[in-house]
């Protein structure tokens, strides 16, 4: 007898076998249409889908939908003749789940003399079936790799609404292509499933969103079908969310999705048309007749215009330069109420462009007169216009009462300012507003750099720009990029000084700077040639292992690519912990070589590691298949940094003077009681409870004082004072310091 289950519908969690019965088929459970319609719009608003319940289907149960074509059969294991292919196959799915993509091959190479393809299919559907989508993959792609097996387009539609649902794009992305390689078309819930996982992951991967784009297109074009409701939804807002320039590449497909909409005669939201007018206000050049266009919809429909839709209009009247047009914008916009700040923004820019920028000073000080307080970001715009224009008097004017007044300023309001200032060869300014700046924020990068241009400029200042491109190097949240070394370089080459202009452009070439041209030539037309030296090959040091080790206790995530060839550490730190404020620079100096290059000026709470295979030990060590456990050799790797480390990222002092430390992501008690026996080995003792999700190691009194004479000299000296066990809390303990081991 065989099993019947229709491919596009979801697995149910079920008995580690099939369930046994006395009827003659049995069948996987199903979530009804409503859930599945509910589960999208979770994960399209970035969600995870709930747990769906456990239920025991009836012998007699079958499950249709689709053609039947698309129905799985598979058999029960003790329906088969032979005793030994039962106990063969049962112990492959005992097996299988959790190995790595090599044993898995190796595994299956060694049942090739037996194993046939409704036996496979029996390990992928029970794979499926203990949600262990990963084996399942793993079993799938062996399966395609044998050319006695069929294509099994059930088994195909089913794994990829699997992978789908739990978020596995890629691997879903994968089985996708397949089914379209071998000249089918996906079923409709595997378009929805894969849109909606490339979806979830659009905010934080680069990519998703665009693909998202084309499986919803392929899903109309190619399969002929009717997203739901709420796939338009989410697809549409994820295009709305993109900022500034990006959103200028989502035109076309919030267009398509616009008239998609239309065809099938749903009610079109307002917010769906203020969006579009957005999209279409940020174009270059504007379409200005589209905007009309869908101004005249939204009166035909009765939608009042908003302060969005009129802001929209405003911006693309000032790209197109449209003074008329945009007064009158802006009149509508005067009798909606206080005018945002971007609407004055936006007409300082548009008299920036007439070459009248004491205008959009004017504009500038209306601000106050309406009642509107001027912002960081509208002293920003309104300096980088006067800078522009060179309006040096206007600027200095602007920029001393940012540093008097209450408003917190830019950095980049002073970046501009002195590179006015440069430019006109007025260093002494330069450096008067630099000081300044440092006295009143800390500095970015293009303040540094902007200092530092002038320094190179400037005759005599070699020593002084030397001076602060190390301090520019030894801060981890400055850092150094391309336009410092170049500013430097440029410095080197005027004051004659070969040795440095060769350490500099070799220090470029390891980083992969690209080196000015007109210095480049300068280098070439010199006697002594620059050595080429080539890129250094990063290699982690005692320190940086430890302090992984450490943190990896803690929580620390790493990332891998679907190959699993190489994995990323990706850093993440608390804004509210003062702990972690100093650990973040700490840690970021710790791993400079290592970290993606960021060009942005702002201060990060998280970063992540170029993609490299030495991070796959640890990979393989600490989060097996993506579960956080405690290797079995954590006694040789636990030494006294890597566990203040772990304090630091991840610990606390409690109000008692007990030292809390947290296993994060474990959730096996045997890992925890793994890293209890180390620490009793180092002569603490301590116990392990579990709160919440996580398990909690504690250590009190002279335990908790052994501890801290232990980690106290790889602790950053700026946190002591929080971290220190032997010293009273003074005042009201915080929520964290509440916590105690009882």
């Amino acid at each position: 007898m065989a099993l019947r289950v229709v491919s596009p519908l979801s697995i149910c969690p079920a008995p580690y076998l099939f369930p046994h019965s006395k009827g003659p088929t049995s069948s996987l459970q199903h979530l009804s249409g409503n859930a599945r319609s509910s589960g999208l719009s979770a994960f399209a608003a970035g969600h995870a889908q709930a747990p769906l319940e456990r239920e025991t289907p009836s012998p007699s149960q079958e499950l249709r939908g689709g053609d039947e074509e698309d129905t799985l059969l598979v058999q029960e294991l003790e329906e088969l003749p032979e005793q030994w292919r039962r106990s063969k196959v049962a112990w492959l799915c005992k097996q299988l789940p959790g190995q790595k993509p090599g044993n898995v091959t190796r595994l299956l190479n060694a049942q090739r003399k037996w194993i046939s393809q409704q036996d496979v299919t029996y390990v992928v559907v029970h794979c499926l079936r203990i949600r262990d989508n990963d084996a399942a993959h793993k079993v799938y792609r062996w399966m395609l790799s044998q050319p006695r097996f069929q294509f099994d387009f059930a088994l195909a539609s089913k794994l990829a609404d699997c992978l789908g649902k739990d978020r596995k794009f890629l691997k879903c992305r994968d089985v996708f292509d397949e089914i379209i390689k071998q000249g089918r078309v996906p079923s409709e819930s595997t378009f929805h499933n894969l849109a909606a996982a490339y979806l979830g992951a659009a905010a934080s991967v680069q990519g998703c969103l665009d693909d998202a784009c084309d499986i919803y297109n392929k899903m109309i074009k190619l399969g002929g079908f009717s997203p739901r409701p709420s796939l338009h939804a989410a697809l549409f807002r994820a295009l709305l969310d993109q900022p500034g320039f990006a959103a200028k590449r989502r035109l076309e497909q919030a267009e398509f999705i616009f008239s998609n909409l239309h065809e099938l005669k749903q009610d079109i939201q307002k917010e769906v048309y203020a969006g579009l007018i957005r999209l279409h206000s940020h174009q270059n050049p504007v379409d200005m007749a589209r905007i009309e266009a869908l101004r005249e919809d939204m009166q035909r429909l009765g939608m009042a215009e908003d302060k969005d839709v009129v802001v929209s209009v405003l911006r693309a009247c000032c790209s197109l330069g449209a003074a008329d047009q945009a007064d009158v914008a802006w009149k509508k916009l005067l009798q909606l109420g206080s005018p945002p700040v971007a609407a004055f923004e936006l007409r300082m820019e548009l008299h920036a462009k007439s070459r009248e920028p004491l205008l959009s000073l004017e504009v500038f000080r209306s601000m106050a007169e309406l009642g509107v307080a001027a912002t960081s970001s509208a002293y920003d715009k309104i300096i980088q216009l006067l800078a522009g224009a060179r309006e040096t008097a206007a600027v200095e004017q602007l920029l001393a009462e940012l540093v008097a007044g209450g408003v917190k300023p830019s950095p980049s309001s002073f970046a501009n300012a002195m590179h006015m200032y440069a430019g006109l060869a007025m260093h002494d300014d330069v450096e008067r507003w630099f000081e300044q700046c440092r006295a009143k924020i800390q500095p970015s990068r293009g303040v540094y750099n902007a200092y530092l241009s002038s320094l190179a400029a400037k005759p005599g200042a070699l020593s002084r720009a030397e001076e602060i491109f190390e301090c520019m190097q030894s801060n981890a949240e400055i850092g150094i990029n391309s336009c410092s070394c170049n500013a430097l370089l440029r410095a080197a080459l005027a004051s004659n000084d070969e040795a440095m202009a060769e350490d500099i452009h070799r220090l470029m070439k390891q980083k992969r700077y690209e080196v000015d041209p007109l210095l480049d030539r300068i280098l070439g037309s010199k006697k002594k040639k620059i050595v080429r030296q080539p890129a250094v090959r990063l290699k982690l040091d005692v320190e940086q292992r430890e302090i992984l080790i450490g943190m990896l206790l803690g929580g620390l995530h790493l990332k891998g690519d679907e190959s699993g060839r190489t994995h990323s550490v990706h850093f993440e730190f608390s804004r509210e912990s003062p702990v972690h404020s100093l650990l973040r620079g700490e840690v970021h100096r710790q791993f400079l070589d290592w970290v993606e290059q960021r060009e942005e000026d702002d201060l990060f709470e998280e970063f992540s590691t170029v993609p490299h295979w030495v991070f796959n030990f640890f990979a393989d060590k600490f989060r097996p298949n993506g579960r956080a456990v405690v290797p079995v050799l954590i006694a040789r790797w636990a030494s006294p940094r890597a566990l203040a480390y772990w304090y630091m990222y991840s610990g606390l002092r409690s109000s008692a003077g007990d030292v809390l430390l947290r296993l994060k992501g474990v959730v096996d008690e045997e890992d925890a009681l793994r890293i209890v026996r180390v620490l009793q080995g180092m002569s603490m003792g301590c116990g392990v409870k579990k709160r919440g999700r996580s398990f909690w190691v504690g250590l009190r009194g002279a335990d908790a004082a052994r501890f801290w004479d232990v980690t106290e000299p790889y602790i950053l000296d700026g946190v002591k004072t929080l971290l220190n066990p032997c010293e009273v809390v003074q005042g009201p303990p915080s929520s964290a310091q509440e916590e105690s081991f009882d």
